[in-house]
């Protein structure tokens, strides 16, 4: 009987791991219904047009998202009519955050004048199914037939401090890739940033 119980307890845990694993390059990606800051519901499958999306787990009081929101605007300006829109997905627990809650990132979305959506995470179900765990964490997912899948997973650029320094625009050449079709330079690279809570 104590083998079988460390056996399920064992089971349990390798399950858990692999979930929290998340996506891998070219695994297809669900979809996700997630309100919007303007009360709107949305997902990926508001986005007829769209041949792919930027997806950036994110949220408000995070230093390296700060840092990094006018990329992602500058990503999403130059994105969104190219046929990838960026939507920013807040994945942080509210009571654990208070300053990432609904009401704050209505607040953050209007001072900031952000061109892509926003959404939250409510319940935090969707952040680990693509197994982010970090803030901003980026996923760029391709439109194929239809399907959507993961074409890049990691870090917004080379340098989530400082904007200045920057040597390498991972998500951008990423999407630029695609849009030319061509392979992605660089697949999966390390996010840096706020751990997901």
């Amino acid at each position: 009987m104590k083998k079988i119980i460390v056996g399920f307890v064992f089971l349990l845990a390798t399950v858990g791991f692999a979930m929290a694993e998340g996506y891998k390059i070219g695994d297809k990606v669900e979809d996700f219904n997630l309100k919007d800051v303007d009360g709107k519901y949305i997902g990926m499958k508001d986005f007829p047009d769209a041949k792919g999306f930027i997806l950036v787990f994110s949220c408000n009081h995070c230093p390296y998202v700060k840092s990094n929101e006018e990329r992602m605007i500058a990503l999403s300006n130059e994105f969104q009519d190219k046929g990838y829109p960026l939507i920013a997905i807040n994945a942080m627990n509210p009571s654990v955050y208070p300053d990432d809650s609904f009401e704050n990132m209505v607040k953050n979305a209007e001072e900031k004048s952000f061109p892509f959506k926003y959404v939250i995470d409510e319940g935090q179900k969707v952040y680990p199914v693509y197994g982010a765990t970090k803030t901003p964490e980026v996923f760029v997912v391709q439109r194929q037939g239809d399907n959507l899948v993961l074409m890049y997973h990691g870090a917004i650029d080379d340098n989530t401090e400082n904007a200045d320094k920057v040597k390498t625009h991972y998500t951008a050449d990423a999407v630029n890739a695609l849009l030319e079709g061509k392979e992605v330079p660089e697949t999966k690279t390390k996010a840096i940033g706020c751990t997901i809570k």
